[in-house]
């Protein structure tokens, strides 16, 4: 038998390649003999540099960078084993996960970190980049990474436009003379999970920036905001990113990518299962397993597990998804070529006694769903 196994991390718990191996000493356990083949995945979001980095036998590196409120961070980013694609998380340098909730403000914050890593690989001659977009602290449109590539945003009198989201609603010109010229010819992927545009009802501010810490007020704001950093950029740079699917991703970083990098987005499971050439290992597969920690309606949004289950349909595989927890919607998986949605929890516990027993709940459930699976007819 052969089990290909591909999981996310488990955000506070274990990562992607932990949980693989968790969840293949359970089939083992089951199936002495099975063949498994570990593949962490990831969409985008946390995880995707190991998931592509250490896939591939690349190097990971630790830059000091600007952080989401200005201050200096430590940033890990990486090289894929081929040598020329540099691999970015946003999140690193410009999280959400790296402020306290009490100090999350994306009135102010910045992606300039990001930036600055970008920089630093267009400037070692990377041919190849992708960033993943999830986990964003920010809401700037991706101002302060064009920044760091040497783009000036300018207000009416020609002074330069402070950090920060709503400072954008002061933006009078794009002055682009500066940008960083090894970026031509780069090919720049921004990857992530969300189709979302860049302003409106679903865009950046109005989906993403309550969790940001925006009030109903600043979610206003941000958005007129990000409103006419569209129409600036449409009329100094002649791209129009307002309504393009993922230009809201990261709070708009998905469009200042598209806008100062040339970027492409696309779908970051997509791009991960490509990367791993994850079609070529369902060969012969009789069952794939993937994870994550909470499974919910937004898991469906072409989120890891989805992508997964979507890949292996296609070759005739069925998928069983393994979830720390279960939210609303989780049934509308089963129409996502899902075969099966199960809750690792093995007893009532704290939260936070559940994360740390999160690799040996994988394995548990793991064998609990392998035994299941040799039942069938």
């Amino acid at each position: 038998m052969k089990v290909v196994i591909a999981p996310q991390g488990f955000k506070g718990g274990i990562s992607g390649l932990e949980a693989a191996r968790a969840i293949a000493r359970g089939v083992i356990a089951a199936v002495p003999d099975a063949e498994t083949i570990l593949l962490p995945v990831a969409d985008g979001g946390d995880g995707t540099l190991h998931a592509l980095v250490d896939a591939t036998g690349g190097e990971i590196f630790t830059s000091t960078v600007t952080g989401p409120l200005s201050h200096q961070v430590q940033a890990q980013w990486g090289v894929m084993g081929d040598g020329r694609t540099a691999v970015i998380e946003m999140a690193r340098a410009s999280g959400l996960a790296m402020l306290p909730r009490g100090r999350r403000n994306p009135k102010i914050t910045t992606t300039l970190g990001v930036g600055q890593i970008l920089k630093e690989a267009l400037e070692r001659g990377y041919g190849r980049i992708i960033v993943g977009l999830g986990g964003s602290a920010t809401n700037d449109g991706g101002a302060g990474m064009a920044t760091a590539l040497g783009v000036r945003f300018l207000d009416a009198n020609g002074n330069a436009l402070p950090p920060g989201g709503t400072a954008l609603a002061r933006l009078d010109r794009i002055d682009t003379s500066g940008l960083l010229e090894q970026i031509a010819g780069v090919d720049i992927i921004a990857a992530t999970d969300v189709t979302n545009p860049l302003c409106g009802p679903t865009g950046a501010s109005a989906v993403y920036g309550p969790q940001k810490g925006a009030t109903p007020e600043v979610v206003v704001e941000l958005d007129a905001a990000l409103l006419n950093f569209a129409q600036v950029i449409k009329r100094d740079v002649g791209l129009d990113v307002l309504d393009t699917p993922g230009s809201g991703a990261a709070g708009g970083l998905g469009a200042g990518l598209m806008a100062f990098a040339g970027a492409k987005i696309q779908s970051g499971i997509d791009m991960v299962c490509q990367v791993l050439d994850f079609d070529s290992h369902l060969a012969g597969a009789d069952l794939v397993i993937t994870g994550e920690g909470r499974a919910d309606h937004s898991t469906v949004f072409d989120k890891a597990p989805v992508g997964v289950a979507r890949h292996a349909k296609a070759h005739g595989v069925p998928t069983i998804l393994l979830a720390g927890s279960l939210g609303d919607g989780h049934e509308e998986l089963y129409d996502h070529g899902v075969a099966s949605v199960l809750c690792i929890s093995d007893g009532a516990m704290s939260f936070e006694k559940a994360l740390s027993r999160t690799g040996v709940m994988l394995e548990g459930t793991a064998e609990r769903a392998m035994r299941l699976f040799l039942l069938k007819p």
